[in-house]
């Protein structure tokens, strides 16, 4: 099998592990990747470098590439390609929020906090 093929493969079984979810962790994706049959050893060898925890597809395979950076096989292999962000109106907590009649803006909590003038002081260490 090709490496093309491979990260393709791999590619099909994060799309499977991610479907209609969010966030998966690694030891699911692992799980789906290696049921797949055509995913050779090595690249499940791969997916043994990504540190436990929970992740989105992009987080996912962003941290797979990096392992194949780490490696220096980013020529050889190549990388997975990462999915573009979808806008919170297509993803799974947005279909959630609309059966549940939550407003979407809930979704998009403020990048920065309102500012009502109880931020701490700063004081040196000793004052």
């Amino acid at each position: 099998m090709t490496d093309q093929a491979v990260l393709d493969e791999l590619q099909e079984a994060l799309d499977e592990a991610f479907q209609g979810r969010d966030r998966v962790a690694m030891r699911e994706v692992y799980a789906r990747v290696s049921a797949h049959v055509h995913i050779p050893a090595d690249m499940l060898a791969h997916l043994n470098e990504v540190p436990e925890g929970s992740y989105s597809r992009e987080e996912m395979a962003e941290a797979i590439n990096d392992v194949i950076r780490r490696r220096g096989e980013q020529d050889s292999l190549g990388l997975l390609s990462i999915p573009r962000q979808r806008p919170v109106e297509e993803t799974a907590a947005a279909e959630r929020a609309v059966a549940d009649d939550t407003p979407l803006e809930s979704l998009n909590p403020p990048q920065n906090p309102p500012d009502d003038g109880q931020a701490p002081e700063f004081r040196e260490p000793g004052a």
